[in-house]
């Protein structure tokens, strides 16, 4: 069977004492005795002992010079130590305790004190090693608990962009002159958001931005097109007057679709870019735009964005009405606009950025 007690080592030049100690403790503990350092370090080299009761004054090699060599082994580095001694000055001690000891007991000393005094080290180191572990356990469970949430977070998150991209593709399923429009502009928007954040432009209002979802948020700008007529949306040729009315009721359309699904779920903090975006991609930095006629900063800048965006895509696509044009010229326009259609701060970025445009028209065919 193993042995479970304790490990006492207890060390002193004087045979009596060493003989009374080894006697005394030998009924409930595991006791090595030593007649001096030299055999202490001996037996340390067998065994990690649970505490050990050392002698001050010894010959050779006294117990606080003891006590000095093993500290500078890490195996020993924590186990308590009881100096054992006939000196009572205060200043001993606290050379003692500087050296590290546990306690002090004076000689002779009382059994059942002596037993009280090891008792309570004993309970000191366990219930270290139990906060130790706890410790351990606890930033164990929180490093896991981190990960779950993390997890969680990014699942919910794919499955809100989830939701936006499945209603995106309902609004594109219907209007079929527009082919490839929504995923082009959420390309067109990456550019200019990621150099508005290289440039620090717009930077305090940009870093309140949820980024998981400003651009899976732009997918939904045009949502208000699934109540429009068919005959309207995929008419082949040039919008009346009339019919061009009907069209742009696809803003208020579309902001109170996402304003009834914000109000019925509980967690909608995800459709707030859609919200802006839908509602005021069509506004103008001159107030001359639609719905609302906002006029500068006063248009969100999530719908100044989509504005660009959602023209470059209009004018380097063919329409029933007009042919597709080049790049240089879609520039051009808007360009020509900064300042009436477009914030200028932004046509400048568009500026910087029109390559990376060029790039996406590249490779989507278009």
């Amino acid at each position: 069977m193993e042995n479970n007690r304790h490990k006492i080592i207890l060390v002193d030049d004087n045979l009596t004492n060493l003989t009374m100690g080894r006697n005394l403790l030998k009924t409930f503990y595991e006791v090595y005795p030593a007649p001096s350092a030299a055999k202490l370090f001996e037996i340390l080299e067998k065994i990690i002992p649970d505490l050990v009761l050392l002698d001050v004054e010894m010959p050779e090699m006294n117990g606080y010079e003891a006590i000095k060599k093993m500290r500078t082994d890490s195996r020993f580095m924590n186990t308590p130590v009881i100096f054992l001694t006939a000196r009572n000055d205060e200043s001993s001690e606290l050379e003692g305790f500087d050296l590290g000891a546990a306690d002090y007991i004076s000689k002779p000393f009382s059994g059942p004190l002596l037993l009280k005094r090891i008792e309570n080290q004993l309970l000191i180191v366990q219930q270290k090693k139990e906060l130790l572990a706890s410790q351990a356990a606890l930033a164990d469970y929180a490093d896991n608990l981190e990960i779950k949430v993390r997890e969680k977070t990014r699942e919910v998150i794919n499955l809100q962009n989830a939701v936006l991209a499945t209603v995106a593709d309902l609004v594109e399923f219907r209007d079929k002159l527009t082919g490839g429009h929504i995923s082009r502009t959420q390309l067109y928007l990456k550019a200019l958001i990621s150099e508005l954040i290289r440039e620090k432009i717009y930077a305090g209002e940009i870093a309140k931005w949820d980024m998981d979802f400003f651009l899976p948020s732009a997918q939904l700008h045009d949502v208000g097109k699934i109540a429009i007529s068919d005959l309207i949306l995929n008419k082949p040729g040039k919008l009346t007057p009339e019919e061009f009315d009907i069209m742009k009721t696809h803003v208020s359309v579309g902001v109170d679709a996402i304003e009834k699904i914000m109000a019925n779920a509980e967690e909608h903090a995800f459709l707030r870019h859609a919200l802006l975006i839908a509602g005021a991609h069509h506004e103008k930095w001159d107030g001359s735009g639609y719905p609302s006629g906002l006029k500068g900063d006063n248009i969100p800048l999530e719908g100044r964005l989509m504005a660009i965006a959602d023209v470059y895509d209009a004018l380097i696509t063919v329409r029933p009405y007009k042919r597709a044009f080049t790049h240089e010229e879609a520039c051009k326009i808007i360009e020509d606009g900064m300042g009436t259609h477009f914030d200028p701060a932004l046509v400048e970025v568009f500026r910087t950025v029109a390559d990376e445009f060029k790039r996406v028209l590249k490779k989507t065919g278009e």
